[in-house]
């Protein structure tokens, strides 16, 4: 039981399929008590479903592009809990017409949401659970490949991750004295609500599942286990690093071909 009597907050759970919603089974199996946002009154039927089946769990409504819901959100937890051990953000979004076609036509507005939402929303809701981290504690979030190497129709959320990787490093050196850690997981595609908005996303998870190393495509679980490790005590020697859980995939060159 590596998270015996440990809190954490999980940020961006949208249905049972979601990379956060791994991570809460993954964590609450090692004895977490654990609370979650919903974004909207859409998303929080789902989210309270999910929420019901794990003892001492709660929901709070909370919308990312918003500092007065991010602030009450943290007070909610803080008034109903005390303190948090653990904050994951697993949450991007950029308006759909950004995510097809090239990438030179991408708008300031949808330029703009999508560091808002994908990247800014990290450090927003880190200062604001600064309060809630009196001993310290560790911060996750998710990223992919798309960050650091051109994928078709990925787009401005390769730009967005890249600001988000980057974050993950000034957070890093700022929270340290804290010992707070903060860490991102860059995983494998998989096919989530919110990937479901990058065109030819089936076609990336086969070609993935074709050529990693590992022969497999990314599975949610493979994510909630990382993440377990990075908030335990097990990770606690490290932070401001993006670790990639992806079959291997991030360590190819030129794909050899099929003999």
């Amino acid at each position: 039981m590596l998270l015996n009597g440990k809190k954490g907050l999980i940020i961006g759970v949208a249905n049972k399929h979601s990379i956060a919603w791994a991570i809460a089974q993954s964590t609450a199996a090692q004895g977490a008590q654990l609370f979650f946002n919903y974004q909207n009154e859409r998303l929080k039927q789902n989210v309270e479903e999910l929420t019901a089946t794990l003892p001492g769990a709660k929901a709070f409504p909370c919308d990312v592009s918003h500092d007065a819901e991010i602030t009450a959100l943290m007070q909610q937890v803080q008034k109903d809990f005390g303190q948090i051990d653990f904050l994951v953000h697993s949450l991007a979004f950029a308006p759909r017409e950004e995510l097809t076609g090239q990438f030179i036509n991408t708008s300031r507005q949808g330029f703009a949401m999508a560091l808002d939402i994908s990247a800014y929303s990290l450090i927003a809701v880190a200062r604001a659970a600064l309060p809630l981290m009196t001993a310290g504690g560790s911060i996750v979030t998710l990223t992919y490949l798309g960050s650091e190497r051109v994928v078709p129709h990925y787009n401005v959320m390769g730009v967005a991750k890249a600001a988000l990787e980057s974050a993950v490093r000034y957070l890093a050196y700022d929270l340290g004295p804290l010992n707070i850690r903060v860490n991102a997981i860059s995983a494998g595609p998989i096919k989530t609500l919110a990937a479901r908005g990058v065109s030819g996303i089936t076609k990336m998870v086969d070609h993935h599942k074709e050529v990693a190393p590992l022969r497999r495509p990314t599975e949610q679980g493979d994510v909630g286990d990382t993440a377990l490790f990075l908030v335990s005590s097990l990770g606690r020697g490290i932070s401001g690093e993006v670790i990639y859980v992806d079959g291997g995939f991030n360590i190819l060159g030129m794909v050899a071909p099929s003999e």
